[in-house]
């Protein structure tokens, strides 16, 4: 496998108060896992707002564009925060994985990973919200769908948090399966089973707290992978979201790395192993670095 890793330098501007969960630090600790695996990243290019359009309305674009502020920070929801720098993080983390898409379905690596921040995947048509500025993931579908031309692509989402911004902006996306696993009850609130999507392409799977690595082998198992195989996709993207292991500390479905690895070797066997990963959560620094470096070997495996 040749695996790729755009590694965003302007998501290091994206600041957030003091004590914010999501914060420059989780960058710095995916450089070091990525060092110790003797990884050389590529630099994540900055993003088209033509790429962002595919997702959200220029009135969107431009609140966030021009909320940002000249110093300190800008507030956009109970837990979203602008910096001066956020603008061009939200930018960069949408190029890196348009970028990711087009190496990938050029031939040119089997498979990527792009490690920006803010995250993306509670970013929903118009709202701010979850950390999340635009629907990251989202969009580097449509860009395959779209420019490249592909007529399934799937998306599978296994942070804790259910992918309510991705959900919202494919909800009537045909030709992409989103499927989400999540804890739940927990924020947004979101993502229960009914919710299936405007073509019945949703596919949602709420997790009970304390479950552990078991109860999600089995779901996925018994649930997503089927569906993978059924749906067939030209193209698979990961909502890599690591909030989910047992050290975090905003959630409780105690995985271990090794099961995020176990996860990753399972879903790369779809699309023809043609993957393009995007950081999501994971907040816990040492636990982050652990589980993206599992992520990692099990993608170049």
């Amino acid at each position: 496998m040749t695996t790729a890793v755009y590694l965003s330098e302007a998501g290091r501007g994206h600041l957030t108060p003091p004590g914010h969960p999501e914060q420059v630090a989780r960058l710095a600790a995916v450089a070091a896992a990525l060092e110790g695996l003797g990884i050389a990243p590529r630099p994540c290019p900055m993003g088209a707002e033509a790429e962002v359009l595919r997702c959200h309305p220029a009135r969107y674009l431009g609140r966030v564009k021009h909320g940002v502020p000249a110093s300190g920070f800008a507030q956009l929801d109970g837990d979203t925060w602008l910096s001066p720098g956020s603008y061009l993080a939200a930018m960069e983390a949408v190029g890196g994985a348009c970028a990711a898409v087009d190496a990938v379905l050029a031939g040119e690596v089997t498979n990527a990973l792009v490690a920006a921040r803010p995250p993306g995947h509670h970013a929903e048509t118009e709202t701010p919200m979850g950390f999340c500025l635009f629907g990251t993931v989202a969009i580097a579908a449509k860009r395959a769908l779209d420019h490249h031309g592909l007529s399934r692509v799937a998306v599978v989402d296994f942070d804790v948090h259910h992918g309510n911004g991705t959900q919202d902006l494919l909800w009537d996306e045909a030709r992409c399966l989103f499927i989400s696993s999540h804890q739940m009850p927990l924020y947004p609130g979101t993502g229960s089973p009914r919710e299936v999507g405007a073509h019945g392409q949703i596919l949602n799977i709420p997790l009970r707290e304390g479950t552990g690595g078991a109860a999600m082998r089995a779901a996925y198992e018994a649930q997503v992978f089927p569906r993978l195989a059924a749906w067939q996709p030209e193209l698979l993207l990961i909502s890599a979201g690591f909030d989910a292991h047992r050290a975090d500390p905003l959630a409780g479905l105690e995985w271990e790395a090794e099961d995020f690895a176990w996860l990753t070797r399972r879903l790369r066997a779809f699309a023809g192993g043609r993957v393009v990963s995007s950081l999501e959560g994971g907040y816990d620094l040492t636990a982050l670095a652990q589980s993206v470096a599992a992520h990692v070997i099990a993608l170049k495996e």
